[in-house]
């Protein structure tokens, strides 16, 4: 999940799609690249003797291993633990090893393909990858979308959306051209839309102009469920009101698009599908 603009909601997007991936039983592992580390304070993983700042300093398995803790959430979700030490790896002008990190380190959760080397049996199937990046172009973003099969551009319906779209999807289609021709755009989520705004309905009907079906059908309405039960540490799917139940149906219908995506999808093996959430507009092509 991606976006150059601050504030849009992407970790909520990371969440809601956390918690649809347990409601359907689907392994599922978080990876909390934002140096502010919301993902990992809401999913209160396991403690951990690494984070995802020792995994880009050494991205071997061991190291890998050591900084993913199980969430609070459910055995089936795990975290890439998140911490502000990360800001160290976001290089305005990151080298091509440096981009490569994480996709190495997560190369190193699939399945060995010799079932009896040493400690395979522990390696975990995740059938679903969630990359959360801090809202900046920098390393951290970049080595995401070098690591994503799919990229997921939030943004909200107010008057800078069309350029930090614009801006997102560039940065997916340079990505793509230049280091990871395997990464696609899977559209724009718009967020903290309030149906009554007239200036959230002209924002809207602007990006659907200019993005075409880019932009997805489903909308994230502005409801309190959603903070509260980030407040409370728990899915928006397990917060019993009818404005929970509206938002959980979007993150239900983006999971299915998701996976719909995986199924047409054949360069991963093991069906690993990595998506991206981000805020900007998808590439062409």
């Amino acid at each position: 999940m991606l976006s150059l603009k601050g504030g849009v909601g992407k970790t909520t997007v990371v969440l809601g799609l956390a918690g649809a991936a347990l409601q359907r039983g689907l392994r599922t592992l978080v990876v909390d690249l934002d140096p502010q580390a919301n993902a990992s304070t809401a999913l209160e993983p396991e403690p951990t003797t690494a984070t995802i700042a020792d995994v880009l300093d050494e991205p071997r398995r061991s190291v890998v291993r050591r900084a993913i803790g199980g969430s609070a959430w459910g055995e089936d979700l795990d975290v890439l633990v998140g911490s502000e030490v990360n800001e160290r790896h976001n290089n305005p002008e990151p080298s091509l090893k440096q981009l490569g990190r994480l996709d190495r380190a997560l190369d190193r959760l699939l399945p060995r393909e010799d079932p009896d080397a040493p400690g395979a049996d522990d390696d975990p199937d995740y059938g679903l990858v969630l990359i959360d990046c801090p809202p900046s172009l920098g390393q951290l973003t970049r080595s995401a979308l070098v690591a994503a099969d799919r990229a997921v551009l939030v943004t909200d319906p107010t008057i800078f959306a069309v350029a930090g779209v614009q801006r997102a999807f560039e940065a997916v289609q340079n990505e793509r051209v230049e280091h990871n021709p395997r990464l696609q755009p899977l559209g724009v989520l718009i967020n903290r839309v309030r149906s009554r705004s007239a200036e959230h309905a002209f924002r809207v009907a602007e990006l659907r102009e200019l993005f075409g079906p880019l932009v997805l059908t489903g909308l994230v309405p502005d409801r309190s469920a959603i903070q509260q039960a980030q407040g409370a540490c728990v899915p928006i799917q397990h917060w019993d009101t009818p404005g929970a139940r509206e938002v959980s149906s979007v993150f239900d219908g983006l999971l299915g698009r998701i996976l719909r995506s995986a199924d047409r999808h054949d360069a991963w093996p093991n069906a690993r599908q990595q998506a991206v959430v981000s805020g900007g507009p998808p590439a062409s092509g």
